[in-house]
Formats: structure tokens, C-alpha cells, sequence
């Protein structure tokens, strides 16, 4: 088994989550994707919270627009157009429970937790439930891994190659990715 490809976050990165979360962020064991500026996109989370409660959203989405975009899209009843894409192609329902396994593989690393066992996020393997889960993953794992959560992203007004960061006290920041 691999590793995730993230180290345990500093405090000013677990500061940055909380703040774009509103609450105090807990059981983050990682930065699973970063804005371009490299503020904390998604966090990798504890299968179990630290008060115990299971949590099955490895990869969850903080960056305050990211999550913005995502419920916009989910407002335009794209959820059902989704679902039929996942039921009429053969190609993207196998690489859709390829990658619900492998959110499994990944979130396994950091403990099993039996009342969330084979449960992954989003509806995977065999629906689209929320965007905000599949868009979170698709970003932690890169392009091509979760099919869903990329056309969420594409279709999305939000780009994770341009930075929508609101730094507190200072004008939202508009930075966007070299093409080096």
C-alpha cells in the first residue's frame, strides 16, 4: 500500500483550515490539495474524529470558494445528469468504483472503522450524492482518478489554477497558475 502524498499539517496550515471552515478543524492528519498560492484546498480527515465520532469524508473540501462553486453547481440540478452519465457509460461507472476503492485504500491507512466500513464519500461506487466530496477527491488524487469529481470541476466556476483566497483584512487575492 502506498502512502498519500501529503505530510502532517503545521499549525498555520490547521489555522488556514479552521479559518476557512469557521470552526476548528478537527482529526486533519494532512493537506491533500493545495490553491495555487498554497493555501489548503483539501484536507485528508481521520476515518475517526477525536471524540470518536466515524467520519467517512477522507479528502473534505475547506477552500471557501471551491465549496461555494460546488453547491452552485449542486443548485442547478445537475446531480440527476450526473447519475445518468454514471448509469449509461460503462466506461465511467468502472472508473468511478475504481476510484471509490481507492479512497477506500487511501483512507485506510489511518485506521478502519467499522460503521464506516466500504463506505467512501459521495455516493460512490454506484451514485452522485455531493459534488463537495467527489471535487475534493478529484483534486487530492489529480486528474483521471475520479470521473465525477472532475466534471465537477471542470463545470464549476471555481479553477484550482487560479487562487480565490480572501486573506482577512486584505482584498481577495487573484493569482493565477504559471504556465511554466
Amino acid at each position: 500500500m502506498t502512502t498519500p502524498p501529503f505530510s502532517a499539517p503545521t499549525t498555520a496550515e490547521l489555522a488556514v483550515v479552521s479559518t476557512q471552515l469557521g470552526r476548528t478543524a478537527r482529526g486533519v492528519v494532512g493537506i491533500a490539495a493545495r490553491c495555487v498560492c498554497g493555501n489548503p484546498t483539501v484536507v485528508a480527515t481521520t476515518p475517526r474524529l477525536p471524540d470518536g465520532t466515524p467520519f467517512p469524508t477522507f479528502y473534505y473540501l475547506t477552500h471557501p470558494a471551491a465549496t461555494a462553486a460546488m453547491s452552485t453547481l449542486e443548485a442547478t440540478q445537475v446531480m440527476p445528469e450526473l447519475a445518468a452519465l454514471l448509469a449509461d457509460d460503462e466506461e465511467i461507472a468502472g472508473a468511478y468504483l475504481a476510484a471509490h476503492e481507492a479512497y477506500l485504500a487511501d483512507r485506510a491507512q489511518f485506521g478502519d472503522v467499522t460503521e464506516i466500513a466500504g463506505i467512501s464519500a459521495g455516493g460512490m461506487p454506484t451514485r452522485v450524492k455531493c459534488l463537495h466530496a467527489l471535487a475534493g477527491h478529484a483534486l487530492a488524487a489529480g486528474p483521471g482518478v475520479n470521473p465525477i469529481g472532475d466534471v465537477a470541476l471542470e463545470r464549476s466556476s471555481w479553477s484550482p489554477e487560479r487562487c480565490r483566497c480572501e486573506e482577512p483584512g486584505a482584498a481577495l487575492r487573484d493569482v493565477e497558475a504559471s504556465s511554466a
